[in-house]
């Protein structure tokens, strides 16, 4: 069984992987906004905190992602999915 903190690393890299044949640029900002915009504080704060302690078994882009929104704040909205999330609904959360 993962651990929370497990399930976040591979959640990232899964995410990052999804946009990364758009290319390397795309993915990062793809992946720092869904990140920003799906991800609840508490899960956010703990992938944060990984990264900055150690970060063994992120990918590159989902490292590059979470240095960038720690950096620079969520990038405007890569894609529909998260244009969408600015509809003012619950359920903001990947967390399942």
């Amino acid at each position: 069984m993962m651990s929370n903190l497990e399930r976040l690393v591979y959640m990232a890299n899964q995410i990052a992987r999804n946009f990364e044949a758009r290319g390397a640029d795309f993915a990062v900002a793809a992946t720092a906004d869904h990140i920003a915009s799906f991800w609840d504080p508490r899960m956010k704060l703990q992938i944060f905190d990984f990264h900055e302690s150690r970060g063994e078994g992120l990918g590159e882009t989902a490292a590059a992602a979470i240095a960038s929104l720690r950096q620079r704040g969520a990038p405007a909205h890569q894609t529909h999915a998260t244009e969408f999330n600015e509809v003012d609904e619950g359920g903001r959360s990947d967390a399942g």
